[in-house]
């Protein structure tokens, strides 16, 4: 028996959130068990649909799925040992960023913003979907533009596993906890959010 709940319990929020922000959170277990092809399908398209500066849609996805073998070791052959644990997810992509405007091809300084807010929609309809996810920084970004022929002008982003929750146990339980407790830490609100001005 686990000695902290997976899936997680709701965080202890201080006002009342939707079940999705409540529940998510970025485990390290995963199932291989196949994420249904509609599933697939309302994760893409939840990110078709964020919110972006002039409409420009600057982020990409490059994705596999385990049924993909030879497109999933690709993608899974970038990530750092310390992530190795990912390869177990079902699905895995790597997020990109178009940096410059289409128009006159200037840079656009809400690009990276904007494909964060496109990731941060997957996560969410995951979550709305009884589905995990977890967002990494730990992958080979050189190997990426090689391995995925990825144009030198594209910013390779971040790498996301997503699938159903896996057997906690099989991680090592010390690790996990302390990710676990991370997790329930947030900052209080008045150092974030500031009213009126900077303080």
């Amino acid at each position: 028996m686990s000695k902290f709940p997976y899936p997680k319990n709701d965080a202890a929020t201080d006002a009342p959130l939707i079940d999705v922000i409540k529940k998510r959170w970025s485990p390290l277990a995963f199932s291989n068990k196949p994420i249904e092809p509609e599933k697939i399908q309302a994760l893409l398209e939840a990110m078709r649909w964020a919110q972006s500066s002039r409409n420009e849609q600057p982020w990409r996805l490059i994705y596999a799925t385990k049924d993909d073998a030879e497109d999933f070791e690709r993608l899974s052959s970038l990530l750092t040992e310390g992530n190795s644990w990912a390869k177990d997810a079902y699905f895995l992509a790597l997020g990109c960023t178009v940096p410059n405007h289409v128009y006159k091809n200037k840079p656009n300084r809400m690009a990276m913003y904007d494909t964060g807010g496109a990731i941060s929609n997957i996560f969410l309809q995951a979550v709305g979907m009884d589905l995990v996810a977890h967002e990494m920084g730990g992958y080979d970004k050189e190997a990426a533009y090689k391995v995925l022929e990825i144009p030198q002008d594209i910013i390779v982003t971040a790498m996301i596993a997503i699938g159903y929750p896996g057997d906690e146990s099989k991680i090592d339980q010390d690790k996990q906890k302390k990710r676990f407790d991370q997790h329930q830490e947030r900052k209080d609100l008045p150092e974030v959010a500031f009213k009126g001005k900077w303080q």
